[in-house]
């Protein structure tokens, strides 16, 4: 019985060059950043991805080798964010933020039994959640911070109106913030029409059905929506308070 699996061989790893290559080279050429940006993401995917293979058969084993890996995730994802962001010194700030988002979701389809407490279902539903959270954060916070800098004059405004400092900072930033929701949204209404996403496509390639592959993309969306929905608000407001900025603490202007 044939199966859908891509097959490993010197032709995938071919093709997989090709496509790295060719989006570098729209990349440079296009001037739309670095080229060879594309090719350093391209290969810590690779490698990050063979290390994981290496070590997952393993870590599925054990309950404490999987949250373990699941906090590492968490921890690797808020590094990120804060590095995109520019705001490394905030980290435990951006932190709190993704935290805000993804706790609550897994703590609910978990502790509801939807899904099952068995390594092999927590890390990918973990991943995909942590992963589109950190996203959401890392957008949210690089446009509020870029409006406040751009807005400035509106910022001052408000102040003059009356407002204070945070309000006057959420009336600017909060709006543009809100974008960050953009994808996930598309995402959610047009799937099924116009994108099958991972979790259904790889749930079939495990050899389910498509009602349970169905079902499974339906959970991973409405989660993701609701994880990114609270990661944006809380880091909004975490940048209208100063809590998350670009400048020192003493100098953080957004308060």
């Amino acid at each position: 019985m044939t199966t859908g699996a891509i097959a490993f061989g010197p032709v995938l790893a071919a093709v997989l060059v090709i496509l790295a290559i060719f989006g570098a080279a729209v990349v440079h050429f296009g001037q739309l950043g670095e080229g060879r940006s594309v090719l350093f993401a391209a290969a810590r995917a690779v490698v990050q991805l063979a290390a994981v293979s290496l070590v997952i058969v393993g870590i599925l084993r054990s309950g404490w080798l999987t949250g373990g890996f699941v906090l590492l995730m968490f921890a690797i994802a808020a590094f990120t964010s804060a590095r995109r962001i520019g705001v490394l010194k905030d980290l435990a700030w951006v932190a709190l933020a993704i935290a805000s988002g993804v706790v609550p979701v897994l703590a609910l389809v978990l502790g509801s039994g939807v899904v099952p407490w068995q390594p092999i279902a927590i890390v990918p539903i973990a991943g995909i959640v942590i992963g589109g959270t950190m996203s959401a954060t890392s957008q949210a916070s690089r446009r509020a911070l870029d409006e406040l800098v751009s807005r400035h004059g509106e910022y001052e405004a408000a102040l003059a109106l009356g407002f204070t400092r945070r309000p006057a900072a959420l009336e600017i930033c909060r709006p543009s913030a809100g974008h960050a929701l953009i994808p996930a949204l598309d995402q959610t209404r047009t799937v099924g029409l116009v994108t099958l996403p991972g979790a259904y496509v790889g749930v079939l390639l495990g050899g389910a059905g498509p009602l349970q592959a169905g079902v499974t993309q339906v959970l991973v969306l409405i989660g993701l929506l609701a994880a990114e929905a609270v990661a944006v608000l809380v880091a909004v407001h975490l940048v209208a308070a100063g809590r998350i900025s670009r400048k020192e603490p003493a100098d953080a202007t957004y308060r």
